[in-house]
């Protein structure tokens, strides 16, 4: 036997070859719908799962090998009264974790939250005669 049988052993994956052309039957219209559909919702799953990917990413304090991973070194200089207030922000905030807090990751919380808050950041800066003419 070299072929197969029509009935319930027929290849579901041949193409139908006695259909030439198209037609305006309703069956056509709800499988290009529900094709569409399919492929809407395969795309929803995709862009769920990434989104979910992203969500897991492993923080930055676990995923670096030191604390100097991915940062570029700046200098800072501070003044007296902020270093005080620095040591005392870095104590709290390890009381608040339960855990040790790298400076360095404060630091940058600091100038994070810093840069959110510029209209404070100017306050200051006109403290220190930013701002002043002597015209």
């Amino acid at each position: 036997m070299t072929g197969m049988k029509e009935g319930a052993g027929e290849d579901p994956f041949a193409e139908d070859t006695a259909s030439t052309g198209t037609t305006d039957r309703p069956d056509n219209i709800e499988t290009a719908s529900s094709t569409d559909s399919h492929a809407e919702t395969a795309e929803t799953v995709d862009s769920q799962r990434t989104a979910r990917q992203q969500s897991i990413q492993i923080p930055y304090k676990f995923r670096r090998g030191g604390v100097q991973d991915g940062r570029d070194r700046v200098p800072l200089f501070l003044q007296k009264d902020t270093k005080s207030a620095e040591r005392d922000a870095l104590r709290e905030l390890e009381e608040r974790f339960d855990d040790d807090v790298s400076l360095t990751d404060l630091r940058e919380a600091l100038m994070k939250v810093g840069l959110q808050h510029l209209d404070e950041a100017e306050i200051h800066l006109e403290e220190w005669g930013y701002g002043m003419t002597f015209e």
